[in-house]
């Protein structure tokens, strides 16, 4: 790798942000889709295409929020396919497919009832503020919405919550 200004090599500010970033990443994906494995899968080859465009991308004022973004463009990607397969299973043994992946086992089991019972832009947008502490700006540009609509997802959900939270 070259030396960027002040002398430092672009491979000790890439580690930085791996090491700062990669673990909150994951747990706030994880708990956003419910599989702390694809998450991790996720964030990991986000990070790997990251590191081998790392001459353009560590320019980014944010790189870590590029970062981000594809590795939640990588999970919808993966959930896709995963979707699609499941269909065809069903399909093909003509029943119904009624399973479900586990929930994140990392919060209490009903905070992620709670969660998952939620439509997944508001999962994903509550997950991202909360767990990644991002904000608002950083979960819109990961999930390629305006501020607008984050601050919609973020309020529809924390409503949705407390609506559950007092019912239960």
């Amino acid at each position: 790798m070259e030396t960027g200004p002040g002398g430092r090599r672009e491979a000790d500010d890439f580690d930085e942000i791996f090491r700062v970033h990669y673990d909150r990443m994951v747990r706030a994906l994880g708990v956003a889709c419910g599989d702390r494995e694809a998450a991790a899968d996720a964030v990991q080859d986000a990070f790997t295409r990251a590191y081998a465009r790392w001459g353009r991308i560590g320019r980014y004022d944010d790189p870590a929020g590029w970062v981000r973004h594809v590795a939640l463009n990588r999970l919808r990607d993966h959930f896709r396919r995963a979707e699609r397969g499941r269909r065809a299973i069903a399909r093909l043994a003509g029943r119904a497919d009624t399973s479900d992946a586990p929930p994140e086992p990392e919060l209490p089991s009903g905070v992620l009832d709670d969660l998952a019972a939620l439509p997944q832009q508001q999962r994903i947008a509550l997950s991202l503020f909360y767990l990644e502490q991002l904000s608002v700006l950083e979960v819109a540009n990961a999930m390629g919405l305006s501020e607008g609509a984050v601050k919609y997802h973020l309020h529809a959900g924390r409503e949705q919550l407390r609506t559950r939270l007092d019912v239960s």
